[in-house]
């Protein structure tokens, strides 16, 4: 009989290669590449961004078989499978003008909705306006500010360069406003109808502000979906605007004319970048059979995106990040805004989806650099999700139902995971983790339903609150 000796060093390969089969199933139906682990995932002093100490491995990670338990706002636990922390920052007392209202972070991912430090933030209402936050980046500590009544719409943005100023516009108003969270004042900043011939009954969208605080944007028109200018104003130069139904460009600054693209639509939301150099349209009815568009403002040229083009995406200074919908969910690419055609995949090794998919919202603010290096973070979610209160969502692969930031360096691909979400994403669109991270990449809010724990509204829905998680 042949008698087998294992040294210590063959014996800890035969188990890492045991390992790595163990995951073969569970990821087979992913199509992954089991990666290692982050070494240092003790959340020690030096994690953090743009190098995070949190896990990079792609495991299946399911949710337990219950949401952790967890108290009114201002409470603090710990992901039960990632370990970072995660605040509740509102309840069911938190909205002063209606108590047991649903709150909700943005309707987009893109929205800047952390101040530059992040010692402030807002949450939305279910009634169309917004709370405001002072938050401890330390202590992890969040309570309401006093600015009730401010008329910036409800989902305003802070500014990128200075920690004490929040942009916004009234849809109804249709004038870009300033508001000095030191001083409480409010200013007036442009009033499009002076630049544009407007319709009685238009009105403005979100609006998208610079990184370095010089240009504005928003759209106008009778409604979503129904938008049909993207409007421009540079404090130095003026204004300029796009009317996407009759394709003309026209304003105080720039080339003026009809573009050279046939296309002729309504919008459905529009995005500048930071450098304020490029806007980035969605169409209205959400583009069915076509692409989104993209316009350099500072001339004629407007592009159409031609491939891998479904699903979220969020600008930089000068590239836009998002799924493309065509070999995985996770299939996410790196694009130049001056040249769609030149996509880069963020993330290696995948292969295409069997069977199912999921969603994802992508949020970049804390991109500080022209460059566009910082890594991308974004939430997950599953529409097949189980709709039973207590149920843990569906996960099959790595990065589902999760929160997580991947590089867009090139250097390498890694994925970095934070949490789970604790979101069924089944209460309407609001329930679903829309999430925005800080501008220095150290925190992210996000919604959840904590499948459906947190009680009910007054009109017996379940209630969504706001959290906020650690980056680490």
């Amino acid at each position: 009989m042949r008698t087998w000796r294992l040294s210590i060093l063959t014996m800890k390969r035969f188990l890492q290669w045991f390992t790595v089969l163990g995951l073969g199933a569970a990821t087979a139906c992913m199509g992954q590449a089991p990666t290692t682990a982050s070494q240092d995932a003790s959340h020690g002093s030096t994690c953090g961004p743009q190098e995070y100490c949190a896990r990079t491995d792609r495991r299946v990670e399911p949710y337990p078989e219950k949401p952790p338990e967890i108290g009114p706002s201002g409470s603090i636990i710990s992901d039960p499978n990632f370990g970072s922390r995660i605040l509740r920052v509102t309840d069911g007392k938190a909205d002063p003008k209606q108590a047991g209202r649903s709150l909700f972070t943005p309707s987009s991912a893109e929205q800047n909705s952390w101040n530059k430090d992040s010692t402030m933030f807002f949450v939305t209402t279910s009634g169309g306006s917004f709370l405001l936050y002072h938050f401890d980046p330390t202590t992890m500590t969040a309570h309401q500010a006093s600015a009730s009544n401010l008329n910036l719409g409800a989902e305003p943005q802070f500014s990128f360069r200075q920690a004490n100023l929040l942009y916004g516009m009234n849809p109804r108003e249709r004038i870009f406003k300033q508001y000095d969270t030191s001083s409480g004042r409010v200013t007036d900043v442009n009033d499009p109808s002076k630049c544009i011939k407007l319709a009685s009954g238009d009105v403005g969208g979100d609006i998208t502000v610079s990184a370095d605080d010089n240009r504005f944007s928003t759209t106008l028109g009778p409604q979503q979906d129904k938008y049909y200018v993207i409007y421009v104003y540079d404090r130095m130069q003026g204004c300029r605007w796009y009317n996407t139904q009759t394709g003309e460009i026209d304003g105080q600054w720039g080339p003026k004319g009809k573009v050279s693209l046939p296309d002729r639509f309504s919008l459905h939301n529009a995005r500048m970048s930071k450098s304020g150099k490029f806007v980035y349209m969605t169409r209205g009815g959400g583009g069915i059979g076509h692409g989104w568009v993209v316009w350099e403002i500072d001339g004629m040229n407007v592009s159409v995106c031609s491939q891998g083009c479904t699903g979220h995406h969020v600008l930089g200074y000068s590239h836009i990040i998002g799924s493309s919908g065509m070999v995985h969910p996770m299939d996410v690419w790196l694009r130049p805004l001056n040249q769609l055609e030149a996509s880069t995949p963020i993330i290696k090794g995948l292969q295409p989806a069997n069977g199912f998919w999921f969603d994802s919202h992508f949020s970049w603010n804390n991109d500080a650099d022209p460059s566009d290096s910082a890594p991308v973070c974004f939430s997950t979610y599953r529409p097949t999700n189980p709709d039973t209160p207590g149920a843990a969502p569906l996960v099959t692969g790595p990065w589902e139902n999760e929160i997580d930031c991947a590089e867009t360096d090139g250097k390498a691909s890694k994925v970095w995971r934070f949490a789970h979400t604790f979101s069924s994403a089944r209460n309407g669109f609001w329930s679903t983790p829309r999430g925005n991270v800080s501008q220095d990449g150290r925190f992210f809010m996000f919604t959840s339903d904590w499948e459906d724990q947190l009680g009910k509204t007054p009109n017996d829905k379940y209630r969504t609150d706001v959290f906020v998680v650690e980056l680490r």
